[in-house]
């Protein structure tokens, strides 16, 4: 796993401000914010003990740029060393690496906001789970109503025309409505200090036998619903578990190790603006140990709704995050390539190594593993509240 800075920086290296969240060595040891400045690592602590308490900051870049140039934070070690440690089987006490640059955020995402992975969801559905059934049912759906869906507004008067006359013809589904209709989906991906960072391993169940990642762009908001940032995101996904009952989206979507976030995330600045963001181009690649690989790209511009208005639909009067959200904005990617059985597409194998860049905010690298296999999730919000206490952070 090749997680050099070259590989994974934005292509502008650190010219805007990387916020990351590291595990340091210290006495005692425990998670901390930081910021990337050239060829190093420097500790926010003494800003802020947590990644959510930092976004909260008032003017925080101007606050982060003159805590680097006056020498006040301590350095805490070189960008290529602590890359190298955060690789899953690198990572040992007494070294510094990278985790996952959330902490005490809730983990939330949208589901199907681009045309492509609203019909594959359709598929799923129509499928009852059973990667067999999807490729004819891929055939019909696409010619019946792919079309008629690419340019369509979410919500419009066009939009609810449609869905009389698919109800009308017996093609209407739950994933068209929340795809169409005025009310996004927005839904739990996993739980707040759940979230594994690049380097480490991902997790799928032993059960499933057709699944994928789900390269996506998330959004940073802090407690007052502002978008301060973003970062990359796998939304791991089993289709074969949504695909029998969308009330199974809770197993399908968030278990051990299934959702991933980094490496960094990129604050908006002047280098940096929801302009860029929104222009921004996801490429992914899968390789796997098996010989097998696949990539693709899509531009994040393809999204049916404003990024505003999936953030407004998370964050508004009648639901709030004090300690601020992250919000998965979907993805384009829905591999059908076969892999072993011809006509059952893609799904993972073990030792898949997962990559998901863009060129403004970096590379997510992954590698595929049992949810059972990977290292169980233990420290959680009491374990981080004990710790900064502890090294007097609190």
């Amino acid at each position: 796993m090749n997680l050099s800075p070259d590989v994974i920086l934005p292509d502008d290296q650190t010219a805007g401000l990387l916020i990351g969240r590291a595990w340091l060595p210290d006495t005692p040891a425990g998670p901390s914010p930081v910021v990337l400045a050239d060829d190093a690592v420097y500790d926010l602590s003494t800003l802020a003990p947590t990644v959510s308490a930092l976004l909260d900051l008032e003017e925080l870049s101007e606050r982060i740029r003159a805590a680097l140039q006056g020498g006040k934070l301590s350095a805490v070690g070189m960008l290529d060393a602590i890359l190298a440690n955060s690789a899953w089987d690198a990572r040992h006490e007494g070294t510094a690496f990278f985790l996952a640059p959330c902490d005490l955020q809730a983990l939330r995402a949208s589901g199907v906001t681009f045309v492509d992975s609203m019909l594959e969801r359709v598929i799923e559905e129509q499928a009852k789970g059973d990667p067999a059934q999807a490729e004819a049912i891929r055939d019909g759906l696409a010619a019946e109503v792919g079309a008629k869906l690419a340019d369509l507004r979410p919500g419009s008067p066009e939009a609810a025309k449609l869905k009389e006359s698919l109800i009308e013809r017996g093609l209407w589904s739950q994933y068209l409505e929340v795809g169409i209709g005025p009310d996004a989906e927005i839904f739990t991906k996993s739980q707040p200090m759940s979230a594994v960072g690049c380097g480490a391993e991902i997790g799928i169940l032993a059960s499933s036998v057709w699944n994928n990642p789900e390269p996506e762009v998330a959004l940073v908001l802090n407690s007052r619903g502002k978008i301060v940032g973003a970062t990359l995101g796998n939304d791991v996904n089993l289709r074969d578990v949504e695909g029998r009952s969308a009330l199974l989206l809770g197993r399908a979507k968030d278990n051990n190790a299934s959702c991933a976030l980094g490496p960094f995330i990129r604050l908006l600045d002047e280098t940096f603006d929801m302009e860029r963001l929104r222009n921004t181009v996801i490429e992914v690649e899968i390789a796997g140990m098996d010989g097998f690989s696949i990539s693709d790209t899509y531009p994040l511009s393809a999204i049916s709704r404003s990024l505003e208005d999936l953030a407004g639909q998370a964050h508004n009067a009648d639901h709030q995050y004090p300690d601020g959200l992250v919000l998965f904005l979907g993805t384009m990617f829905a591999p059908i390539q076969d892999r072993g059985v011809a006509g059952e597409g893609f799904t993972h194998k073990l030792g898949d190594t997962v990559t998901i860049r863009s060129k403004e905010l970096g590379a997510l690298i992954n590698r595929v593993n049992h949810c059972d296999k990977v290292a169980p999730w233990t420290f959680g919000s009491t374990a981080l509240m004990q710790n900064l206490a502890a090294r007097g952070l609190l």
